[in-house]
C-alpha cells in the first residue's frame, strides 16, 4: 500500500472552531493569524476534500495520513483554550473519506494519557507531537505518559516541527531556520533521552529530521558513538528532494526512509532516480514497518 505519511487538511469544524477565536491562533475569513509569523492567506482549495483525495490518486497513494498543523501551536495552550480546537481536529479527521487517515494530537502543556487514550480508542494512526516538546531531557520527561501509552499500543509517533518563535524575516523563514532547528534538535534529543526509555517505540521525524542524521561523522567525533542505526527511527520526506534524500539514505540506509509531502505546502518527491526497489521501499515497504512494526 503506497503511503504519504504526512499531509494537512483542515475539516469544517477545526475551521470553525479558529475563526472562533480572538486569540491566536484563529482565522480572519481565510487570513491565519500566528504568534511569530506574519499572516498567512491559506487557499479553500487546499482543504477541499474531493479535490485532495483526487490529488492522493494521482500522486499514486493508497493511504494519506494527515495531521495537526504543529506550527499554530495548539498543542502548547493550557487545555480551556486547546481541547475545543483538538476535539473539532479529531471530529473531523474520523470523518474524512478514503484514502485518508490521521494522526492524533495531544496537549503539551498538561498531559492528559487517557483523554489521548480514548482518540486512539476511535482508530487514529498514532501521536503526533511538536518538536519543540521533545528537544530535551525535560520534554521526555513531560510527555513520558503519552509515549508509554503508544509503546503499550505498538503505535508510532510522529515528530512534527512546532511553532516558530519570533520568526521574523522572509515568508520562507520559519521553514528554513526555527522548523529545521527544532527537529535537528528532536533527532538528538530521541538518541540521548527517548529511546533508552522507549525501547519499543517507533518514531517517525518529519523533515529528514532536519537533516540531523547527515552528522554522523561530527557525532562520532564528539564521542557519541557511530554507525548505529536505529531501525525503529524513521524520517520522512518532506519538501526535500534527489539530492538532500540520496545523501540521507547514505546516513541511514534505506530501511528508514518514508514518504512524506507535507502537502498543501509541498508536493511529495518526484522520481529520486534510485530505481524501483528504492522507490518501493519508501513508499510502501518503511511506512508499512512504521505503522505496523515488523512483519
Amino acid at each position: 500500500m503506497a503511503t504519504d505519511v504526512h499531509q494537512h487538511v483542515w475539516g469544517p469544524a477545526f475551521i470553525d472552531a479558529l475563526r472562533g477565536r480572538t486569540l491566536v491562533p484563529r482565522l480572519d475569513g481565510w487570513t491565519l493569524h500566528l504568534d511569530g509569523e506574519a499572516p498567512y492567506d491559506v487557499d479553500p482549495a487546499d482543504h477541499d476534500l474531493a479535490a485532495r483525495s483526487a490529488l492522493a490518486a494521482t500522486d499514486g497513494f493508497d493511504r494519506v495520513l494527515t495531521s495537526l498543523s504543529s506550527p499554530l501551536g495548539i498543542e502548547w495552550l493550557a487545555p480551556p483554550d486547546s481541547t475545543p480546537l483538538l476535539d473539532a481536529y479529531h471530529e473531523d479527521a474520523l470523518a474524512l473519506p478514503a484514502p485518508f487517515g490521521a494522526w492524533a494530537a495531544a496537549c503539551v502543556a498538561e498531559i492528559d494519557a487517557p483523554g489521548l487514550a480514548r482518540w486512539l480508542d476511535r482508530g487514529f494512526t498514532g501521536l503526533q507531537l511538536p518538536a519543540n516538546a521533545l528537544v530535551d531531557a525535560a520534554g521526555y520527561e513531560r510527555c513520558e505518559p503519552l509515549l508509554s501509552l503508544l509503546e503499550e499500543r505498538g503505535l508510532p509517533l510522529f515528530v512534527h516541527p512546532g511553532p516558530a518563535p519570533d520568526a521574523s524575516g522572509p515568508s520562507w523563514w520559519p521553514a528554513l531556520v526555527p522548523y529545521v532547528q527544532q527537529m535537528h534538535a528532536a533527532w538528538f534529543a530521541f538518541r540521548a533521552f527517548g529511546r533508552a526509555s522507549h525501547p519499543r517505540l517507533r518514531v517517525c521525524f518529519a523533515l529528514l529530521a532536519g537533516l540531523a542524521p547527515l552528522h554522523g561523522e561530527r557525532l562520532a567525533v564528539r564521542g557519541g558513538g557511530r554507525g548505529e542505526v536505529d531501525r525503529d527511527a524513521f524520517v520522512e520526506t518532506s519538501s526535500y528532494g534527489p539530492r538532500a534524500i540520496d545523501a540521507t539514505i547514505r546516513a541511514l540506509g534505506i530501511d528508514t526512509i518514508v514518504c512524506g509531502s507535507d502537502r498543501p505546502y509541498a508536493p511529495p518527491p518526484g522520481d529520486l532516480g534510485l530505481g524501483e526497489a528504492a522507490e518501493h521501499a519508501i513508499r510502501v515497504a518503511n511506512p508499512e514497518r512504521l505503522l505496523n512494526g515488523e512483519e
